[in-house]
């Protein structure tokens, strides 16, 4: 795909409006922090530009917006009570940003791929609860507080929840009017928005209808007119001569002191905390899932910070109720984090009387319903669906940042998950198998795709607990990461243990790290003292087991080039399978079987003929197979074609465009009752292809005695009781092979089976 770069004129008009609506939301959240902290209103401003302009042409994110931080204000209420003054926390805020810098640098943004999915779903839910929450007040004028608190327990005393008990008939009727309108038309725009006003964002939509209200309420006055607290506040008037006199310096005589270290330290992993998890949020929600860079990130933030800090802003990072925004508006690219950040400095410094004109609920409405959408109920149901491991930290990340704060709250909800992650990894980080190999059962250990030292205590229990002579197989064929002290461990077990107490030890995919050699000691083919010694009852043993872990999906791990060495100089298959040359049923696959382990005979409908029997006989009367199976399957396309044309033509080839099927039509069909097929010539199509099964079924039967009557070698073998006869039938279905052992020849199942031979 082609990058896609500021200067391309794609999606300038979308990113535009949402630049616009952006901005809109983030005024009152830029002055209120700064209010809330105390310091000038100014350093909002500062920051909501340098946000926008500078990290927006230095981030390589597309939609995240930066500013001033709510989940900061905890931080810096702390840092300013130490460090006593504005000017030295903006020192503090020149380490923290070359601190960020150096993160960036150094690729510490790899630990972004470390934060579970569950709590950056549990943030972006969490985060529409408080915007509901929050907003509400304002929503039905209310509220007068600063827009920035975000925090459950609020600066002034409050909390999220005694500020909505505090409003409780004591609202603005014209302002709860404008609100509620506003999150009306909010809605209906998103499910069915006019063509002919398609690219507007329904956010300025909202704004405008909240001035015109308000200049109407105006005119009515009493209790509908809105004014003063329900309007946003901008004091600033500055004009292009005043620029200068808003931008404050750091205090560069308190670098030696170690609070002001320690404050920029702290700076500097809150606001990188909080990017890293609310990118990962805001490339959640993008439309388009594109990916951000959080190494450029960290960079693009450290260099806003630190200029912020040597001309007077407040310290940033990325925000997810912005970029909310933003993406619901239409932004598609980061120029609207440019063009949002233009909009600061052309409005607030120069037209701040238009911004004054604006209802704070029009603003509440637009953070309200960018609440609903964050919490997406479709997601809730897929955390509830996937387990306990996934709903409980979700959960706990949602009430913690819900009662707490954001980074509090994101803190807890890791906490929580990485503790779903270890007692995981205590129970399950190893998936151990029980397999029944052609000689004896081996206990197959599958190793995780990291073993890490959380792995080692349940490895090392693991292989204590096993029973002396026991055969285990190690495999690490998955396994990206094996940490030193867990191949020293397994080394050690090879070398010391499991001699001392006759343990058999297996190993793939070490590829000789820390000297372990991958070796198998167990046989999965077939071998001269296997075969002399099985008998035929065993071998449908081995064919019943197979099929069951093919149907199930544990198919064993085989290793072929073994295989292949192994059979290299002689064969000794165990049984011989006449089946149906249907691509559905590979024999050796559905049987769960390796190379050399049966002799596979295939032919449409599984009919018998001179030259299937004379391979038949190689393999039983010549190469010592035990067990004869004759095949069928359901839905069989020969079988179908024998019933169609039972009582038909005899031209086959006009019929079926085949030149050569008629041996094996004819051979079908002797299995077919006349009567049977009439009846079911007016059935329904679910009744025929059940009695072509049906018929399939008693080829099979019919096959077996046409073996015994055509082939007086395998007569005289069964006679002998060294070789047996059986049918099946394969439902391609369900993936299940029923051997008909009632109707068997020469099978006695009840059979004492010898002991299991060690090559």
């Amino acid at each position: 795909m082609r990058s896609e770069t500021i200067f391309q004129k794609k999606w300038v008009g979308k990113d535009l409006l949402a630049g616009l609506a952006v901005f809109l939301v983030a005024v009152p959240t830029s002055l209120g922090i700064a209010q809330t902290l105390n310091l000038p209103l100014a350093s909002g401003i500062i920051a909501g530009i340098v946000g926008g302009v500078l990290v927006g042409l230095l981030s390589g994110s597309h939609t995240s917006v930066s500013g001033p931080s709510p989940g900061l204000i905890g931080l810096l209420l702390a840092q300013l009570a130490v460090l006593q003054s504005f000017e030295a926390l903006l020192m503090a805020l020149v380490i923290a940003g070359w601190i960020q810098i150096v993160l960036g640098v150094a690729g510490a943004g790899f630990l972004s791929s470390f934060v579970p999915r569950d709590v950056i779903r549990g943030l972006l839910a969490a985060l529409g609860v408080i915007l509901i929450l929050k907003q509400l007040p304002h929503l039905l004028g209310h509220d007068s507080d600063p827009e920035g608190e975000m925090s459950f327990w609020q600066p002034d005393r409050q909390t999220t929840f005694s500020e909505l008990s505090a409003m409780t008939g004591d609202y603005q009727i014209g302002a709860a009017v404008v609100g509620i309108l506003s999150v009306v038309v909010l809605l209906a725009w998103d499910y069915r928005r006019p063509k002919q006003l398609g690219f507007l964002p329904g956010a300025l939509l909202v704004v405008l209808l909240g001035v015109v209200l308000q200049a109407l309420f105006g005119r009515l006055g009493g209790g509908w007119q809105i004014t003063g607290i329900q309007l946003l506040q901008v004091p600033l008037e500055i004009g292009p001569d005043g620029i200068a006199d808003l931008f404050r310096h750091p205090d560069f005589s308190v670098r030696p002191e170690p609070s002001v270290y320690f404050a920029g330290a702290m700076i500097a992993l809150v606001a990188s905390l909080e990017t890293m998890v609310n990118l990962q949020a805001v490339d959640h929600i993008d439309t388009r899932r594109r990916r951000s860079p959080v190494n450029r990130e960290f960079v693009a933030q450290g260099v806003g910070n630190l200029t912020c800090g040597l001309i007077g802003g407040l310290p940033m990072a990325s925000l997810v109720v912005h970029s909310s925004v933003n993406i619901h508006a239409g932004g598609r690219s980061r120029r609207a984090t440019i063009f949002h950040g233009l909009f600061f400095f052309v409005f607030v410094l120069f037209l701040p009387q238009v911004l004054n004109l604006i209802p704070l609920a029009s603003l509440a409405a637009i953070l309200f319903v960018t609440g609903i959408k964050l919490i997406r109920p479709a997601q809730v149901r897929r955390m509830w669906d996937g387990g306990r491991s996934q709903f409980v930290p979700f959960l706990v990340t949602v009430l913690a940042i819900v009662f707490t704060d954001l980074v509090y709250g994101v803190l807890i909800g890791l906490s929580v998950s990485l503790g779903f992650i270890l007692h995981d990894n205590l129970r399950r980080p190893l998936r151990r198998i029980v397999e029944k190999h052609l000689n004896e059962e081996v206990l197959h250990i599958e190793l995780g795709t990291q073993v890490s030292f959380l792995s080692a205590g349940v490895l090392d229990r693991t292989l204590a607990e096993l029973p002396d002579g026991t055969h285990v197989h190690l495999d690490a064929t998955d396994t990206e990461y094996i940490d030193p002290d867990i191949l020293m461990m397994i080394k050690e077990f090879c070398d010391f243990t499991a001699s001392q107490r006759n343990i058999k030890v297996s190993l793939t995919g070490f590829n000789g790290d820390h000297q372990l050699l991958d070796q198998i000691q167990f046989v999965d083919y077939s071998s001269r003292e296997l075969q002399s010694a099985i008998s035929p009852a065993q071998v449908l043993k081995i064919m019943q087991e197979g099929n069951e872990r093919f149907r199930t999906g544990n198919r064993l791990p085989r290793d072929l080039r073994a295989q292949i060495h192994g059979s290299a100089f002689g064969q000794f298959p165990l049984a011989v399978v006449l089946s149906c040359i249907d691509s559905r049923t590979p024999v050796e696959v559905i049987l769960d079987l390796g190379l050399g382990d049966i002799f596979s005979v295939r032919v449409a409908g599984n009919v018998t003929g001179p030259n299937l029997l004379g391979s038949m006989e190689y393999g039983t009367a010549v190469a010592g197979a035990k067990l004869i199976v004759v095949m069928g399957h359901t839905s069989c396309g020969a079988v179908n074609a024998a019933v169609k044309l039972a009582h038909g033509p005899d031209d086959y080839e006009q019929a079926t465009g085949c030149q050569n099927l008629a041996p094996i039509v004819d051979k079908i069909k002797m299995s077919i009752d006349r009567d049977d097929w009439l009846r079911q010539q007016e059935a329904s199509a679910e009744d025929k292809a059940a009695y072509a099964d049906e018929v399939a079924k008693a080829n099979v039967l019919r096959v077996l005695g046409d073996i015994l009557v055509e082939s007086r070698t395998i007569k005289r073998l069964v006679d002998e009781g060294r070789v047996a006869l059986i049918g099946a039938m394969y439902d391609v279905k369900t993936a299940e092979i029923e051997f008909f052992v009632d109707d068997a020849i020469g099978l006695d199942i009840t059979a004492e089976e010898p002991a299991s031979v060690t090559p």
